[in-house]
């Protein structure tokens, strides 16, 4: 009989390494996993392959219980029975940076090709919704599809899915980026297990696949049907080759095949007509479903930890990376080891079910370890680097001053300019313990040091206003690399200051020093003999204690703590900003649910405790501090309703009558020269079952607004999908959200530093909610796990930035200030010597509003430095690069960072590049 359609079974499993389990727990499980397939992969050559579910850490978490099966594993994937890669782990795609997930697929790749060949799956199974520049990144890594389960078409519970609100003819679709790249979709239209647990005998198989067969067809768009044999921790149908004999008796119009995902792609090519394919545009976010599956909320489980992911991710790709890379050059080796060993420790924290916060307690107290051991090896990274490149800056223009003059180098490892509030702990002396003193008499002389007199200047010759704190004695120790350990007792200070116009990707030299007679002459100089903090002289930036102005905002504190806002180059008045809002949430770790008919508490009219907090020539800041009656928690009903497995959207819990009082602080900012008021919350949460967020009214006319996402800043609609019922319509961000009206010239950028969640209200303002905190006590999903950990009690604080701009958040720079909100300055205190660098400098400049920049690192292969940016625009830019590094040319190359033919007419000092609306351009430096 002719084959009329063919069966593609492809082994697998979806291996969480950590969720409904602690790590360990799954681990165990693995182990046996794979000793079993191994065992069937030496003994059955009818059980074809099998893959590895996109992810390489398999094999690291394998190999080190069982380190004796290398030479097993190794012999199968060169066989082409065990596919492997491309990624290093299957990561969540919203919560993690895009230098994150250009990381993970290096890795991945590189750890890949050490077995054999990398298998070119666009692999998501079960991210929670896509990003929109997938297709490029994909495309840029040799890959031309992407499989996923959620974007498209409604999940609900335990993953069940549903025919309505389907994007795509077809469960084979066309998805295409931002920049027009394209890949061949393939959805699990009936999910990644469709296949799962195939019968061998003949009654129960013919059940499974009448019922199977007709699923698959019902989406396909040819013949060639997928089944998915596998799921969540599944482990190995080793009867699978007598299930497909089973099969192939039963159904002789059918070819069922033990297959693969290359030998099923070739296939599904040659059989489709791309002309019956829907294609389907930018982010894939399931806003065309009823809005209760989306899985969002795990933007706002566990704040914590999106905190300590973005200050990880910051440090590693933002500030090491490039001190590394640049301490390189000045002939400091680049510690290509270290960075993959934080990178993997860090990634290890950026599956779903880990960094979206929806896990069992033991697993997030594991993350916080996690966090902790690859922050520690970026700042010591950081210290070696900055180290390195303070020691070569020429600082002897500050020699006049005398031998104790202390110079500080700042650093700006931003891509643009920059000028910001910054503070320093100095020695202002130290006292070695080998000196041979008694420990009573190192530290009297230490306690005697003269801090008096003393004055900050640049590298120009300026007295700079500064803050000067007396720390008192402290003990310190160096650990040198030929020597045993070196403690030492110093008088340390604290500078705080405002560190002006340096440059992108440089630095620029400052020295506490002595009052010579040019620095006296200054009518601004500060003075701390008396140990206590001491402000320069200058003009403040308050007025009474209720209003903060510089040149280009004014800030007017009411008396309920909110704060109206005035934008002086627009005129543009933006009031009642920084209102609290508090709900109750009987959702889940996945996904909040505010109980029915609840009106929302805010603090709007509530009496707040006013105070000014700090006032010097170059920042103000305001104290606002509120004692705020809430509920405990929800009543009764709500565990219940838990016990019962109860759907969340279907619970009638109510929040509880009896209450506790949540202590809110908060302080205003405002720089000298700022374009952004800092807003830093604190908040000491008693209270379960609750949702606490910042309101940012704009009153402005917009249907759309704008959001940071990976790589790109995507429009959203303000309203969501006819389809979309959930009274919430909360969505992720990275480090912004933006609402603005161009044609009336008005625009509020919200930044923010690990507050992935947001939502703009449909409450006739264009209210930009940013959620800083959800208490919530249950995973949720397929049963009942108690998670008591993420009701988040005690103290919280988080940070924010309100940037107003003249209505496009790009040309005006308020994306940027933005993107450097997320990056900590860097500074060293270092000596005064001559060096082979200009005290204002940087290796690179470049100018370009459009491009935002995006990291600066050192290939390991070809000691090739890469810079990469991304397009912001959906138009054409040129970038214009020039190099004070001396190099022999630049090449265009790709995420994965192969080297590439020089750009031709280009001289090695420098290029000029066009750029593709919304590119990822990465450029290498051959020196």
């Amino acid at each position: 009989m002719k084959k009329t359609r063919k069966a593609h079974i492809i082994s697998h499993t979806h291996w969480d390494r950590e969720w409904y389990l602690p790590y360990e727990k799954h681990h165990v499980r693995l182990v046996q996993l794979i000793d079993a397939l191994l065992d069937k992969l030496d003994g059955d050559s009818e059980f074809r392959s099998f893959y590895l579910d996109g992810q390489t850490i398999i094999l690291e978490d394998y190999l080190q219980v069982r380190p004796e099966n290398q030479e097993r594993l190794q012999r199968h994937i060169t066989d082409g029975r065990l596919l492997i890669g491309p990624w290093y782990i299957l990561q969540d795609a919203f919560l993690t940076s895009g230098e994150a997930n250009v990381r993970n697929m290096q890795i991945g790749h590189q750890d890949a090709k050490r077995y054999g060949e990398v298998a070119k799956i666009g692999y998501f199974p079960d991210t929670f919704g896509l990003v929109g520049q997938t297709p490029q990144l994909m495309q840029q890594s040799g890959i031309t599809n992407v499989f996923f389960g959620r974007g498209v078409k409604p999940t609900g519970f335990n993953n069940t899915v549903s025919d309505d609100g389907y994007e795509s003819s077809f469960s084979e679709l066309i998805w295409e980026g931002p920049d027009g790249s394209k890949v061949l979709g393939i959805l699990f239209a009936n999910w990644y297990s469709n296949g799962n647990e195939v019968p061998v005998e003949e009654a129960e198989a013919r059940a499974f696949w009448d019922r199977k067969l007709a699923d698959a067809e019902k989406y396909a768009s040819t013949s060639e049907l997928l089944f998915m044999n596998g799921c969540d921790h599944q482990p190995v149908q080793l009867d699978l080759p007598e299930a497909i004999e089973t099969a192939r008796k039963l159904y002789p119009d059918t070819e069922f095949i033990h297959s693969n995902f290359p030998d099923y792609l070739q296939a599904v090519e040659q059989a489709l007509d791309n002309d019956s394919l829907s294609t389907v545009k930018g982010e894939l976010r399931s806003q065309r479903t009823d809005g209760w599956g989306t899985l969002v909320n795990t933007a706002s489980a566990r704040v914590y930890l999106k905190q300590m992911n973005q200050e990880g991710q910051a440090l590693l790709e933002k500030v090491a990376e490039p001190l590394a890379s640049f301490a390189h050059v000045l002939g400091k080796e680049y510690p290509h080891h270290l960075f993959t060993y934080a990178w993997k420790t860090l990634m290890q924290n950026h599956p779903h079910d880990s960094i979206c916060g929806c896990s069992v307690d033991e697993v997030h107290r594991e993350m916080v370890t996690r966090f902790d051991k690859s922050r520690h090896v970026a700042e010591s990274i950081i210290d070696d680097s900055k180290q390195a490149i303070a020691s070569a800056v020429d600082t002897s223009v500050f020699a006049s001053f005398g031998e104790d003059a202390l110079p500080l180098v700042a650093m700006n490892t931003t891509g643009w300019k920059r000028t910001g509030t910054i503070s320093v702990e100095l020695d202002a002396a130290r006292l070695y313990l080998r000196e041979g003193f008694t420990l009573e008499e190192t530290a009297r002389r230490m306690k005697e040091v003269d801090l008096s007199g003393r004055v900050l200047m640049d590298d120009q010759g300026n007295v700079v206003d500064v803050t000067v704190e007396d720390l008192g004695l402290l003990f310190g120790y160096d650990l040198p690399d030929d020597q045993f350990r070196q403690p030492y007792m110093c008088r340390r200070v604290k500078l705080t200051f405002l560190a002006e116009d340096v440059p992108a990707l440089g630095l620029r030299a400052y020295a506490w020093v002595r009052r010579s007679e040019a620095a006296a002459s200054s009518a601004v100089a500060a003075d701390s003999s008396s140990g206590a903090a001491a402000s320069s002289v200058g003009s403040s930036l308050l007025h009474g204690e209720r209003i903060l102005e510089n040149e280009w905002l004014q800030i007017e504190i009411a008396d309920d703590g909110s704060f109206s806002l005035t934008d002086k180059v627009t005129g543009r008045v933006y009031r009642d900003l920084g209102v609290y809002e508090d709900t109750g949430d009987i959702g889940n770790e996945y996904m909040y649910k505010q109980p029915e008919g609840e009106v929302a508490l805010t603090t709007k009219g509530l009496p707040a405790c006013i105070s000014v907090l700090e006032d010097t020539s170059y920042r103000a800041s305001i104290e606002i501090t509120h004692d705020w009656e809430i509920p405990v928690s929800a009543d009764a009903r709500l565990d219940e309703e838990q016990r019962a497995l109860v759907y969340y959207p279907e619970r009638k819990a109510q929040r509880s009558r009896e209450t506790v009082s949540m202590k809110l602080r908060t302080v205003v900012s405002l720089e000298r020269g700022g374009k952004g008021v800092h807003n830093e919350t604190t908040i000491d949460n008693k209270a379960k079952d609750h949702r606490v967020r910042a309101l940012f009214p704009t009153d402005l006319s917009a249907s759309v607004h704008h959001a940071d996402s990976m790589f790109e800043i995507p429009v959203r609609d303000n309203e969501p999908a006819p389809e979309w019922v959930n009274p919430s319509n909360t969505q992720h961000q990275q480090a912004f959200v933006d609402v603005s009206d161009n044609a009336g010239g008005a625009g509020l950028t919200v930044a923010n530093l690990g507050l992935n969640e947001y939502e703009v209200l449909r409450d006739g303002r264009n209210t930009i909610a940013i959620t800083l905190l959800r208490s919530v006590g249950e995973l949720g999903d397929w049963g009942l796990f108690p998670t008591p950990e993420a009701q988040c009690l005690g103290e919280h604080t988080v940070q924010m930035k309100l940037i107003p701009h003249s209505g496009d958040g790009m040309i005006t720079g308020a994306y940027a200030e933005a993107y450097q909100f997320q990056i900590p300055w860097t500074v060293c205190q270092t000596g005064v010597h001559n060096g082979v660098i200009a005290p204002t400098y940087a290796p690179f400049q470049w100018e370009n509003t459009e491009l935002a920049f995006s990291s600066l690192k050192m290939n390991e292969a070809t000691g090739d430095l890469l810079l990469r940016w991304y397009n912001m625009s959906g138009k054409h830019t040129e970038l214009t690069l020039i190099s004070n590094i001396p190099s022999q040319y630049f090449y265009k190359t790709t995420i994965l960072e192969e080297p590439q033919e020089p750009i031709a007419g280009n001289a090695a000092g420098g290029l000029s590049l066009l750029v593709q609306p919304s590119e990822i351009v990465t450029i290498g430096l051959r020196r």
